[in-house]
């Protein structure tokens, strides 16, 4: 007798019987009373899984913990032993438990309500991102100040060319300075300085340049002053306001790669607690620079914060510690407020503390930055300017303004974005560049 074909493992799982099977009387080898084959067939409906797995196989092991090292074991009949099996799709192979979810972490679970977010100091990597390399500072800054410059140029060329000096082309002249925001009282000494012993006799666009960066070279030359960090302040405490938008998270990045690179230890401080997006561009400034960064949550006291980077700095004997705070409108009485509390903390810790107090002026506001140099000064005692982004503006003379009306010190001027788009103040340099005429 020819011996009868078993059926694959997926066909006695699926096989269907048309009625029920009786139960096999109990032997010695249970073996030997397993169909040996199927009682029903796939094309006769849809398979009674439940049943015909009953039939065939034993009850599957009870599982009751899912653990990667400990998978249960599970006989398999003779014929399927080291045979290999497809899985089907949609179904979980044999003698595997689906992985459970991870469960969530204790502080998602349960919060931390404290009172205020913990102090946290990040560490920058142990190597600094290097600085790209870059055209040099005079190319940048021409680039910088060409839209004030070739508006200045083009009225000059225009106004003094196969034309003889007149009451009328002086005239003209104050009013190309005055749009250019160089303001009423520098226009009409330029304008007076180019009309002095040439009336009524014709004079060269490329003379009326000359006498135009001598003179803004003569009103800026007072206030170009170098920031000096006085070293036996440690740490050296500069405390960076301005109002929003004027580019303060960023000149601090910039700075900071420049104290760096003199040589100086630099914790910096994110006191801008009013944007989460200021804390992380802050940390990113820090990782590039190598610089520390003394961090609360979004939300917390920025007083407290510069308090507690205060003396974060000494433990760590910092050089310089670099404040960064939020943007305010200079006429918003509260906010000024916070401003002026901030100063009175952290003096608990240092009496002259700020040493420096940096002014960041966005050149784009034109004559509203007078304004906002007159508020923050009564407020936070000014002692320096920086003024950021003169590439943006055709109106690159406010500093000559703001050098005419306040007198202060001028330390770093910027005409881009990249880290070495901020340079020292250079009285000569600019007046130059921004009567379009060579460095000479």
């Amino acid at each position: 007798m020819s011996e009868t074909k078993q059926p694959g493992w997926l066909g006695r799982l699926f096989g269907r019987k048309e009625t029920p099977a009786e139960t096999p009387a109990p032997g010695p080898d249970p073996a030997e009373t397993m169909p040996t084959e199927p009682t029903g067939t796939l094309s006769e409906g849809v398979p009674d899984f439940a049943t015909a797995a009953d039939e065939v196989l034993p009850a599957p092991p009870t599982v009751t913990e899912a653990s990667p090292e400990t998978e249960p074991e599970q006989d398999l009949p003779e014929e399927l032993a080291g045979a290999d099996l497809e899985p089907v799709e949609g179904m979980q192979p044999e003698g595997q438990v689906p992985a459970a979810p991870e469960p969530e972490t204790a502080e998602a679970e349960a919060p931390e309500a404290a009172e205020a977010s913990p102090l946290v100091i990040y560490q920058p990597p142990a190597e600094p991102e290097a600085p790209a390399e870059k055209r040099g500072w005079w190319s940048r800054l021409t680039g910088g100040l060409r839209r004030t410059s070739s508006a200045l140029s083009d009225r000059v060329t225009g106004l003094f060319t196969k034309r003889k000096l007149d009451a009328d082309t002086l005239e003209e002249l104050e009013d190309a300075l005055i749009q250019a925001d160089f303001g009423l009282e520098t226009a009409t000494r330029i304008a007076e300085a180019v009309g002095k012993g040439r009336y009524e006799k014709g004079i060269a666009p490329d003379e009326v340049r000359a006498i135009l960066a001598a003179e803004v070279e003569r009103a800026l030359d007072p206030v170009a002053e170098p920031l000096v960090v006085d070293t036996t302040k440690k740490p050296f405490v500069i405390l960076m306001i301005g109002v929003n938008g004027a580019g303060k998270t960023t000149t601090i990045g910039k700075l900071t790669q420049k104290f760096r690179a003199q040589g100086h230890s630099v914790m910096l401080a994110a006191g801008d607690t009013f944007r989460a997006a200021a804390i992380e561009q802050l940390k990113v400034w820090g990782e590039r620079t190598g610089a520390p960064v003394v961090a609360r949550a979004q939300g917390s006291d920025a007083a407290g914060l510069a308090f507690d980077a205060l003396q974060a700095a000494r433990d760590a004997g910092s050089d310089i510690l670099m404040i960064d705070t939020a943007g305010r409108l200079q006429n918003k009485a509260g906010l000024m407020a916070e401003l002026e509390k901030v100063i009175r903390v952290i003096r608990k810790l240092d009496e002259a503390a700020p040493h420096a107090v940096l002014l960041v002026l966005d050149a784009t506001v034109g004559q509203n930055a007078l304004s906002q140099v007159e508020i923050f000064q009564k407020a936070a005692g000014v002692t320096g300017l920086v003024m950021t982004k003169l590439d943006g503006t055709a109106r690159g003379g406010i500093l000559v303004a703001l050098a005419a009306k306040f007198g202060l010190p001028v330390h770093f001027i910027g005409v881009g974005e990249g880290v070495d788009d901020l340079e020292p103040f250079a009285a000569r340099d600019f007046a130059r560049a921004i009567a379009g005429l060579d460095k000479g």
